[in-house]
């Protein structure tokens, strides 16, 4: 009869602490927010690019509140860095890209170690150079932005966005309009 008793008592213990476990497992996963939604989109500072001129491009982060991603420097060897790559047509020479200036913030998740993030509206600018003798119509950049979203108290799996931008190409002596300008402001 003493066996009988335990056998329950052990069951009710088994079923309580299987209860708690989910329950408390189900909360911890609804307390970290979700995702965030990151939009990355690309631009040039003109309708069109000209053959053999220089053109200003830029791919632009928005980064919701309360979130943030690494910076291609993010000075801790355990951040992933985010990384913009281009792909261009044979003959059209992208330059080097300019980050953004990075925000150093000392984080909960990093236990208080300095991180450079990029928050809020990230722009990534580079410059393109079409050939004099390239082909008018329209081409395009192929670009692979990767970079890692975490909010204070955590971090969610690197990602990898690719855009393609698209631009039409006109004679040199072709007029273009400049656009963009809240990404580029006055400059061509």
């Amino acid at each position: 009869m003493i066996k009988r008793q335990r056998l329950p008592r052990a069951m009710s213990l088994i079923s309580m602490a299987a209860f708690l476990l989910t329950t408390v497992g189900s909360q911890t996963l609804r307390a970290n927010p979700p995702e965030p939604n990151i939009n990355v989109s690309g631009f040039f500072s003109s309708d069109k690019a000209q053959r053999g001129r220089v053109v200003l491009a830029a791919v632009v982060m928005d980064i919701p509140g309360g979130y943030h991603v690494n910076s291609n420097r993010p000075m801790s060897k355990y951040a992933i860095p985010t990384t913009l790559k281009i792909d261009a047509p044979s003959g059209v020479k992208v330059s080097a890209i300019t980050y953004p200036r990075a925000t150093v913030r000392r984080l909960k998740a990093s236990n208080n170690e300095p991180l450079a993030l990029f928050e809020g509206r990230a722009i990534m600018r580079f410059t393109v150079t079409v050939p004099a003798d390239f082909q008018q119509g329209v081409t395009e950049l192929r670009v692979k932005l990767r970079y890692q979203s975490c909010n204070d108290e955590v971090c969610y799996a690197p990602q990898t966005r690719e855009i393609t931008m698209p631009i039409g190409v006109v004679g040199a002596g072709d007029s273009v309009k400049r656009i963009n300008a809240n990404i580029f402001g006055n400059r061509r």
